[in-house]
């Protein structure tokens, strides 16, 4: 049995138990000395013992990412503990992010200061100020002393979205919070070599920021020498997600791969012409040690980020194999390096990166293996680029929704650009201080921007599809490898016909009369999306997030493009507070809605009044409140000028009501109950305590309610006294902050579906 072929069956394995709901109990473990015991003593069967040995290391890489597991789900942050005070003291861990308000930095606890607290060893803390008061910045390494309120990790659960819960595990950060009163310099932690590398890291973003002062991609300067990728705008990552560059505007595992790669040439080119240095030592192992040692000093300038130091690792076992003159296999090389990364990090399978790294060089060799002759070294780069952009494909559409059409030549000068020529001059400005080289690296930055600005203005530079199910997925996948074959083998025109139901899928198609509603789980804040047979309407976009970022690009974007919906057909957004008008602008942006209704100024968008109609597939949408004249009547406040949407068919109808308290309530309640009762309502103002008043419940008569919350939100939502107010009535609650995103199917027959938590459960997740 090849050990390659164990080696990825041991990835597998561990890879399987980052997708249970929960973790499986060790005590199977006892299991595996038997059956190790007896595949030693069964015959030498051709298929039987190769099977279950296969399925032995399959197991063995089960069970071990679950005992990596087991231990890390306990270091956890008692119940009892949460949302209470206690005074951490601990170094930052890694560079300080910057946010609108203050700052957000990850601690490495050192000791708890308040008697009978317990915290995990990471946590994150933000640190804000809501008046104008500077606060004073965090520096990386800095030992600090922070009460904190903190809560167990607890993120947004949709369809299409970012599991961010997963993303805090895997980096070990078992709490979130924030400091009560700011934080104060300390001298209690122990001495430690990383702390001193995130301070030079610090010193090092200080002086190139200084030096670029006003320059529009000093941000990216800072990201490819610390990694600090918070320093770039959102408006540059997405000209970067457009054209297919991200992976370059960082530090990122081709920078770090052709460094490495660029110093092995280099030394093993100047070492064979030193005599006295070849016989010492062989070019090639002086070489491999000083191009991995320069791998390794790249790394440690992005604070061991876990992608770099996945890169690392397969430079690492490549420097290894030349060191050991066994590089004659390049497959065995990258299954030692999946190896070492599944059993450092058996969370990698949870990453992107990991899937795309691994998958880009796997491609490559199969690429490069089988050929008769050696092509031009342009037409192998040519090569290069449409395997990689071929093969990630699938990929791209499975974990993000889209894939940029102008990747390939975004990528054919950028690449050579960015690696060879700004990359060094960015590690020199680094290194020196030197502000032309900070310059010169700069002006290389937007030389490239140029290009790529002038690809995203192209038509169509993405093209968005639904995501795939895993049928459609392997057929892709094996479109690739024939596509990818030799030229001369026939038939290879076949890889193209297994890749149509990957970028045609086949999308679920709901009949005249049935509609669909998302209430997607944006924290504090409201979010849905209605759809119908050939049309889809967004009601509210979610807040704008204290990081900068908010829920119409985070969340709403993401699950649209994931259910094939590439533009709106309308957009309604309720009233003006930010936690319902806060993702407006980013959709506005990805999904240009055919039109817009709001109860404030929006750009393009028509005042929402009552009586305002429309029918789309056999459903009705009807606007019931503002009256046009309480725009003019000052009793009515912001909230209770939000838009009031009813939808309804023959199947079922809902009620989407915004922030509406006590007047607009009772304002509603004053309609025929034909016009306002609903099967389903959506709870105002997120359960409040002056909202889903008794009378107005009485008046809607709904079966469900739901409730749109952020986890142990700051204002109680839902109070008791409104879930027992729906509780007299019999009706039925469910909220996202316990359920995650939840779904609502109107059917033929009459028939209300609720699907709640729409994905599937993870054993991290905290619900």
């Amino acid at each position: 049995m090849p050990l390659r072929l164990l080696i990825l069956a041991f990835a597998l394995g561990a890879a399987v138990l980052q997708t249970r709901p929960e973790l499986p109990d060790l005590r199977w473990l006892w299991l595996l000395p038997p059956v190790l015991l007896s595949l030693g003593l069964l015959p030498n069967s051709r298929w039987l013992r190769p099977a279950l040995t296969l399925v032995l290391a399959l197991s063995a890489g089960f069970f071990y990412a679950a005992w990596r597991a087991e231990l890390r789900l306990a270091d956890e942050l008692p119940m009892a503990w949460e949302g209470r005070d206690m005074r951490l003291i601990g170094r930052v861990d890694g560079l300080p992010e910057k946010t609108p308000r203050g700052w957000r930095f990850v601690l490495r606890v050192a000791s708890v200061a308040t008697p009978g607290a317990h915290a995990p060893k990471k946590v994150q803390i933000t640190v804000s100020s809501f008046t104008d008061t500077a606060i004073a910045a965090p520096r990386g390494g800095q030992c600090l002393s922070v009460t904190a309120r903190l809560g167990r990790p607890h993120a947004s659960v949709n369809f299409g979205g970012f599991d961010y819960e997963g993303w805090l595990l895997e980096r070990a950060i078992r709490a979130q919070g924030y400091a009560v009163d700011g934080f104060s310099p300390a001298y209690a932690c122990r001495y430690n070599p990383l702390a001193l590398l995130d301070g030079w890291r610090e010193a090092v973003r200080e002086r190139l920021n200084g030096a670029l002062v006003g320059q529009p991609y000093a941000g990216v300067i800072v990201g490819l020498a610390v990694g600090d990728q918070n320093a770039i705008s959102e408006t540059q990552w997405t000209l970067f997600r457009a054209t297919g560059v991200t992976h370059l505007m960082s530090i990122s595992g081709l920078h770090v791969t052709l460094l490495a790669s660029l110093v092995f040439a280099l030394v093993n080119w100047g070492w064979r012409r030193i005599p006295l240095l070849a016989i010492r030592l062989p070019a090639r192992q002086a070489a491999s040690l000083v191009g991995f040692a320069t791998a390794l000093w790249y790394v440690a300038m992005t604070g061991f980020g876990l992608p770099a130091q996945r890169t690392l690792y397969m430079v690492g076992m490549a420097a290894a194999a030349l060191w050991l003159g066994r590089i004659d296999s390049p497959t065995r090389v990258l299954a030692a390096a999946l190896a070492l990364v599944v059993l450092i990090d058996p969370w990698a399978a949870l990453a992107p990166g990991f899937w795309l790294s691994f998958g880009a060089v796997a491609v490559l060799f199969y690429v490069g293996s089988g050929r008769l002759a050696r092509p031009a070294v342009w037409r192998q780069w040519l090569m290069a680029q449409w395997a990689v952009t071929l093969a990630l494909t699938p990929a791209l559409l499975l974990m993000f929704q889209g894939v940029s059409l102008v990747s390939p030549l975004a990528n054919a000068f950028a690449i050579p650009l960015i690696s060879l020529v700004a990359v060094p001059l960015v590690l020199a400005a680094a290194l020196l201080p030197i502000p032309w080289l900070a310059h010169l690296a700069h002006g290389v930055i937007a030389l490239t921007m140029t290009g790529l600005t002038w690809l995203a203005a192209l038509p169509q530079p993405v093209w968005h599809v639904a995501s795939p199910d895993w049928r459609v997925l392997l057929l892709a996948l094996l479109g690739t490898l024939i596509l990818l074959l030799p030229r001369g083998i026939h038939g290879r025109w076949l890889g193209a016909v297994l890749f149509l139901p990957l970028l045609f899928p086949i999308r679920e198609r709901l009949s005249p009369g049935e509609f669909r509603l998302d209430m997607l789980d944006v924290g504090q804040g409201l979010a849905l999306v209605v759809r119908t047979g050939g049309h889809a309407l967004a009601y509210d976009t979610g807040p704008r997030y204290a990081s900068g970022e908010d829920a119409g690009a985070r969340v709403a974007a993401p699950f649209l493009f994931a259910n094939g919906v590439k533009r709106l057909d309308g957009l309604v957004v309720s009233h003006e507070d930010s936690d319902h008008s806060g993702g407006a602008a980013s959709l506005l942006v990805s999904h240009d809605p055919v039109w817009r209704l709001a109860s404030y100024p929006l750009a393009g968008a028509s005042k929402c009044t009552a009586g305002q109609t429309w029918r789309w597939d056999g459903v009705d949408f009807a606007v019931l409140h503002p009256v046009a004249r309480f725009y003019d009547e000052p009793g009515f406040s912001g909230n209770d000028m939000s838009c009031v949407l009813r939808v309804s068919s023959p199947y079922g109808s809902a009620l989407l009501t915004g922030d509406i308290a006590r007047l607009g309530e009772l304002s509603l309640a004053l309609l025929p109950a034909k016009v306002l009762q609903s099967d389903v309502l959506v709870a105002p103002h997120h359960g409040s305590g002056g909202s889903s008043m008794a009378e107005f419940i009485q008046a809607v008569h709904p079966d469900t309610a739901l409730i749109s919350v952020g986890y142990r939100n700051r204002f109680g939502h839902p109070t008791p006294v409104t879930l027992g107010r729906y509780r007299a009535a019999r009706v039925r609650v469910v909220r996202t902050d316990k359920e995650g995103a939840l779904r609502i199917d109107f059917k033929v027959a009459g028939r209300v579906e609720l699907h709640a938590d729409a994905t599937e459960q993870r054993y991290w997740r905290h619900r």
